[in-house]
């Protein structure tokens, strides 16, 4: 093997709590190495990426996004903000921007008692979605997604040739705002350019990184130091830009980095109806229940879970799990991570959703082809749209 490893007494009981932590949030034994240390250097890791040649209609690096966007040319595309990098964070949109009187912020206008004094959403003739891929760097399944959603809306069809009109035609019923890579920094970063048939250390390594001493910093201990400093890694993960900043847990009323803001500055500018921020993980797909948000929302994002996974199974896809609406509480609740400070932002209804990486190694992941990977993310949109076309028909 080209990794190595080390285990310890105090090592393995860490390791033991890490694995029980990381199944509450995602079900799997993402953690069944954390009770093991391991160490690895980036020549190993370059090592162990398959011999491949990906699909044509993959997209896993910043120059095959650019190369689409460039051959699709969507009418609409601007620049939100740059990141650390001097990558462009864009933003394509499709459907008329709908204004509505405006006198006071979402925060204001709800303390008010009508939030129409924000934005009046009903007086708007469709539905808006604001779609952002990429948050993390290594994590491109949303971007392919977003990019095939791209040439439906242009040509039809996604890039593998197929052809979407159901897709297109409810799509075309909305507001559109898409965020293909939220965090560009992270995807240059990103070697391998998909994660399909690799392993968890490989998702581990190209995710988190790997602290100065080689070993890998994982889920949990990503979160430990932030900004993650070029003094304490040996890798710099790509959940980070190049400054550090995991765009999901930037201080949002000091922003650290320029990705949460943009996204921020994006929703509180639009007021959209539902906001999906595009994630992966191991195991089978799922919507994640948002937090710190009210009950309400909660369950209107619990029947998009539902109608979402009733489109797999139709489709022959797994699903992971429905979440149950709940309040935060207990010693250590959840972090109000940037999917939460979307509705506060805004109101939008705000999910996070995990697609899997098609991973290898555990078969409580499943299998998953690069072709279920697309039709994951192809379904899901078509779930998202019809669902807030239906509520803006029932008023």
């Amino acid at each position: 093997m080209l990794w190595r490893l080390q285990r310890s007494p105090a090592e393995g009981s860490r390791g033991l709590l890490a694995i029980g932590l990381s199944l509450v949030f995602v079900l799997v034994a993402s953690a069944t190495i954390c009770a093991e240390e391991v160490v690895m250097t980036y020549e190993e890791a370059i090592a162990r990426i398959p011999e491949r040649e990906l699909p044509d209609w993959w997209v896993g690096d910043l120059d095959t996004m650019r190369a689409h966007l460039d051959e699709l040319r969507p009418d609409d595309v601007r620049e939100l903000a740059v990141s650390p990098g001097g990558h462009p964070i864009l933003l394509v949109t499709y459907g008329e921007h709908e204004p509505t009187p405006r006198r006071a912020n979402f925060n204001s206008a709800i303390g008010s008692r009508d939030e129409s004094h924000y934005v009046d959403r009903e007086a708007r003739s469709r539905p808006v979605i604001l779609l952002a891929g990429s948050v993390h760097g290594h994590e491109v399944e949303g971007l392919t997604g977003l990019i095939n959603l791209i040439s439906v809306m242009e040509t039809g069809s996604d890039l593998r040739g197929t052809e979407r009109p159901r897709l297109r035609e409810l799509a075309g019923a909305c507001r559109l705002l898409i965020i293909p890579a939220g965090n560009p920094d992270g995807i240059a970063r990103f070697v391998p350019r998909a994660l399909q048939g690799m392993e968890q250390v490989d998702l581990r390594w190209w995710g988190q990184g790997a602290w100065t001493d080689g070993t890998l910093i994982g889920w949990l201990g990503s979160k430990t130091t932030h900004p993650m400093t070029e003094d304490r890694v040996r890798f710099l993960g790509c959940y980070f830009n190049d400054e550090g900043i995991n765009p999901a847990h930037d201080e949002f009323t000091a922003p650290m980095g320029p990705e949460a803001p943009a996204i921020l500055d994006l929703a509180r500018e639009e007021a959209p109806d539902y906001a999906a921020l595009l994630h992966s993980h191991e195991t089978p797909p799922l919507l994640i229940r948002p937090k710190y948000v009210p009950l309400e929302i909660q369950e209107d994002v619990l029947r998009l879970a539902e109608r979402t996974r009733a489109l797999y199974e139709q489709a022959g896809l797994q699903y992971s799990r429905l979440f149950e609406p709940e309040a935060e509480a207990g010693p250590n609740p959840p972090a109000l991570n940037l999917t939460s400070a979307v509705y506060h932002v805004s109101g939008a209804a705000p999910f996070t959703f995990e697609s899997p990486h098609g991973l290898v190694g555990d078969e409580r992941w499943g299998e998953w082809s690069f072709d279920d990977l697309l039709e994951v993310q192809m379904l899901l949109y078509e779930a998202i749209f019809t669902h807030a076309l239906e509520a803006k028909a029932a008023g």
